[in-house]
Order: C-alpha cells, then structure tokens, then sequence
C-alpha cells in the first residue's frame, strides 16, 4: 500500500483521473468528463506547491511551419500580394477592390493585420 502511495504523489496532477471525470459513479452510471475549462479553473482554486505541473502551465513548443496567410478582405487562403499596398488577396476579383481602396482603408486593414503601414 504504502508503495501505490508514492505512485500517485509522484504523478503530476493532471496526470490525476480524477480531474478528467467526476468521482461519483456508481454501476452503470457513465463517467461525466469536464473541460479543459473546468480543469483548469479547479487547479486555479486548489494551493499547489512551486514544482507542481498544471495545466496552466504547460507550454507548446514553436512551429516549424510557416504561418498561413490570409486574404485582408475575404479571410480565405491568401496566395498574392499587392506589391503597392501590401495587402493579401485570393483572386482578381478582390485584387480590382484593393486597386479601388482609398489609403486610408489600406492603412486601416494593415493595423487589423499587425502590419506596418505603406508609408516606409
């Protein structure tokens, strides 16, 4: 006994089955599952020491993909770009809009981007 004692204060606590699922079943009674959200707000309300590894801890690692880029107006996969106003566009139908577009509009979808602006 005293050996499954260690084994369970050794598991990190999300390694812990009763934070997926709720204890109280009985027989035939199906496992509740909680969220992720739910976890997470359960280890928020418990005192846990420094070392512990929770779920709000754990980070991912960086992609070594490179990241999709998107149209500016329509949101779809982006293949072009205007080489005037740098904004991304899928087909020529949005490609003869951005040519309409006044500056201001362009400078506008950049900054929702993160992109600096055209002057520069």
């Amino acid at each position: 006994m005293a050996s499954e004692e260690q084994r369970t204060e050794n598991k990190p606590p999300f390694k812990s089955t009763l934070s997926y699922f709720n204890s109280k079943t009985n027989g035939n009674k199906k496992r509740t599952w909680k969220s992720l959200k739910q976890i997470i707000s359960s280890e928020k309300a418990l005192t846990w020491p420094e070392e512990a590894i929770l779920y709000s801890s754990i980070n991912a690692p960086p992609s070594f993909r490179p990241p999709e880029k998107f149209s500016d107006l329509s949101g779809l996969p982006a293949t072009y770009t205007d080489p005037a106003t740098r904004l991304r566009f899928a087909n020529k139908e949005e490609y003869a809009t951005i040519l309409g577009l006044p500056m201001d509009i362009t400078a506008g979808y950049l900054a929702l981007r993160g992109a600096s602006s055209i002057v520069g």
